[in-house]
């Protein structure tokens, strides 16, 4: 069955392919950074900012500092997931952004 399609060839709004395709993807294949693979799934926020510094500050195809380009991954996990990350998950994923920060040194944000 063929996909529907907007005029800039993406797929049309409300199907599954519109609004889970891209960002699975780019979580999956990020560009800038290697992730260790179900790195969001853990339950050990140290463990979760210490492989996300190590993923960053290991990548030349990141465009920002290291940190910023950590954060910016796990932020955008969280905000994809959405209301589809439950209470508990989120949790985890949130004090792993402090974890983060502690990782480098940044208390400020």
């Amino acid at each position: 069955m063929a996909q529907k399609q907007s005029k800039s060839g993406q797929a049309a709004k409300g199907s599954k392919t519109a609004t889970n395709y891209w960002s699975g993807e780019v979580t999956r294949h990020s560009h800038a950074l290697d992730l260790d693979a179900g790195v969001f799934t853990w339950d050990d926020p140290a463990k979760i900012a210490r492989s996300l510094k190590r993923s960053a500050e290991g990548s030349e195809r990141r465009k920002s500092e290291p940190y910023r380009s950590a954060m910016s991954m796990l932020t955008f996990y969280i905000n994809r997931a959405g209301k589809d990350l439950s209470e508990e998950r989120r949790k985890v994923l949130e004090r792993a952004k402090d974890e983060l920060r502690k990782a480098f040194g940044r208390t400020e944000d």
